[in-house]
């Protein structure tokens, strides 16, 4: 069995990584985020995936919306894209990840730094962990 079989999504994973790739060999260190989701999305769909930008996602608490955020990218309706240009990747910056996949139907993230070198992080969240009331709420979102 090949080792990318294994994961979840690694068939779209593996080809976003290369798309951040190319985009962090073409542009380096140094830009806005904005300018690297414009690079990344045309990137991505050079390799024929479908991209959502700034999709919002309500979170609910109790029943009740209690803000939303805005996923940086949405790949495949699969996979969210969280992008940085920091310095390096942090604790806080993996929270905020999984509590985005927390708050959809989606259970696999990537994590991607545009810093002064390339990181990048892959997370996953199964569905039957999360809390059902709230996926069924942002499923009925478009």
């Amino acid at each position: 069995m090949d080792l990318n079989e294994k994961y979840l999504h690694s068939n779209i994973t593996s080809t976003i990584i290369k798309a951040y790739y190319n985009v962090y060999n073409k542009l380096g260190y140094g830009f806005l985020e904005k300018v690297y989701e414009r690079a990344l999305i045309l990137e991505l769909k050079k390799f024929g995936l479908i991209c959502e930008k700034q999709k919002a996602i309500k979170v609910f608490y109790d029943g009740e919306c209690v803000g939303e955020y805005y996923a940086d990218i949405i790949v495949n309706d699969s996979v969210i894209i969280e992008l940085k240009a920091a310095e390096c990747l942090l604790e806080e910056h993996e929270a905020q990840l999984i509590n985005y996949l927390r708050a959809t139907n989606i259970e696999v993230g990537l994590l991607l730094n545009f810093g002064k070198e390339a990181e990048f992080k892959r997370k996953a969240f199964n569905n039957q962990f999360k809390n059902h009331k709230t996926l069924e709420k942002n499923q009925n979102l478009s």
